[in-house]
């Protein structure tokens, strides 16, 4: 019989291993982990402390930005003990844990970035009715729909992957737990695994790009229709910057989960 270790701890080979680069690394991403803290956390305080922004675009902006510290906590704190540490070594547990933890973070900003173009949409399109289109019971239930959508998908990859052998290698050719590096280094059958990813992945990102699309379409209508120069200049500055987020977004998930193996 063939003796075969294997593995229950990994090791995170991070984004360098030169000692000076690392060290200059961790200053930086530690002010951009810091950045992204004070942001979100501030813009969730403004939020909740101004009752004029009591409506539904920025609970969802607030929900983001919390979903958004969270996802950088999940995979910034470790990184960082990594770059000042010898052994850069994580758990199957804990790699598991922040595996689903990233997942599901990541697929709830896919959902809530449609939900806000499907916001944005209907207080343009059709001011009259948005009250009653986005009443209290709607975002609340988009938000919802958001969290479970992603903590569903996380828990069908987190499921795929746990049940797979890690035997031969352990080390982990990436700065956290994702799906795809883990996959290159089991010495298990992943093509049930790397078909689920694809088709999970592409349907998501399909699905809420076209929630976007077909919103921004129906906008871009309705900024034709006006007449007021501020109006327009307004709703673009306004529209603009999703946009700008959005495109950010999923382009990097693109480039992370759908390029050719």
């Amino acid at each position: 019989m063939e003796n075969v270790t294997y593995v229950s701890l990994f090791i995170l080979r991070g984004l360098t291993g030169n000692t000076e680069l690392q060290i200059i690394l961790f200053f930086l991403f530690l002010m951009i982990y810091l950045f992204t803290l004070m942001g979100n956390i501030g813009l969730i305080a403004v939020v909740i402390g101004n009752p004029q922004l009591h409506n539904p675009m920025y609970y969802f902006l607030g929900v983001l930005s919390f979903i958004d510290t969270c996802f950088s906590t999940i995979i910034t704190p470790k990184m960082l003990i990594d770059f000042m540490s010898k052994k850069k070594v994580i758990s199957f547990l804990g790699c598991t844990a922040q595996m689903f933890l990233a997942v599901s973070c990541g697929t709830t900003e896919c959902f809530l970035l449609a939900a806000m173009a499907y916001d944005r949409y209907v207080a343009i399109y059709n001011p009259l009715l948005y009250a009653v289109s986005m009443s209290p019971r709607v975002y609340v239930s988009l938000i919802i729909a958001s969290n479970v959508g992603g903590i569903l998908h996380a828990s069908i990859h987190t499921a795929a992957t746990a049940s797979l052998s890690f035997c031969n290698s352990n080390e982990i050719k990436h700065f956290f737990c994702d799906i795809p590096p883990l996959l290159a280094i089991s010495c298990s059958d992943t093509k049930m695994n790397e078909l689920l990813l694809f088709v999970f992945v592409s349907s998501i990102e399909v699905l809420t790009i076209l929630v976007i699309i077909i919103s921004y379409s129906f906008i871009l209508f309705a900024i034709l229709k006006m007449h007021s120069a501020e109006g327009r200049q307004k709703v673009f500055s306004t529209c603009g910057s999703h946009l700008t987020g959005v495109s950010i977004y999923y382009g990097t998930i693109l480039f992370m989960y759908m390029r050719p193996s």
